[in-house]
């Protein structure tokens, strides 16, 4: 017995557009543009076709694009648009996967209106303005980008890293350095903060 080779379609993104709504989510990740530098982002909307994504560095329309999201994994596909501090792009996947896709934003989004566990102790955001102040131990205070940010700690892009174990502030959050990154250290608030204040308190001069 032989069975028919089953044929895998890309559906056109005009036809995605008719088929899948959007949905709003709140996810994490990393991707990489055609000259292989590679950028934190914080996806804010999503489809099995597409997604839109908050992102320092932002290429060209066009641009072919290769990111790993938090709990979906690896997505690709072009920048159709360039939006306020971001940009928008399809996703080339065949129909599995799509529904695959499919099934993975609607356990997303049921998580976010049930408050069910997440798998961190709180979400990370990327702040509206990540560029922030840090005052170390001996005073020496230093400019500095926060990758991503969560009630109780942040990353940040920076040159000069501070020893691991010490006490810095981060805008006026006390804080303790807990580990080394490729571009910069981890930190930890010693108080957890208020979602309400939280950004203004990191980036407050």
């Amino acid at each position: 017995m032989s069975f028919a080779q089953k044929k895998t379609t890309v559906v056109p993104v005009a036809e995605e557009r008719r088929r899948f709504q959007r949905v709003k989510v709140h996810l994490l990740g990393r991707y990489m543009l055609p000259d292989r530098r590679e950028f934190p982002c914080q996806i804010i909307n999503m489809s099995p076709g597409g997604l839109a994504l908050l992102a320092p560095g932002i290429g060209n329309v066009g641009d072919r694009v290769i990111a790993y999201l938090d709990h979906i994994g690896r997505v690709e596909g072009r920048i159709t648009r360039i939006i306020d501090n971001g940009f928008a792009m399809t996703i080339g996947a065949t129909a599995r996967k799509r529904d695959k896709l499919a099934a993975q934003l609607t356990w997303l989004a049921n998580r976010d209106i049930l408050n069910l566990p997440e798998d961190r102790r709180h979400d990370r955001i990327v702040p509206r303005n990540p560029i922030a102040l840090l005052t170390q131990e001996d005073g020496t205070r230093m400019t500095c980008r926060i990758i991503d940010l969560s009630l109780s700690g942040a990353a940040i892009a920076a040159e000069n890293r501070p020893p691991l174990k010490s006490l810095v502030m981060l805008g006026r959050v006390q804080s303790r350095v807990v580990r080394n990154l490729e571009e910069g250290f981890a930190l930890e608030f010693v108080h957890e903060q208020s979602a309400e204040t939280l950004e203004e308190s990191v980036t407050a001069r």
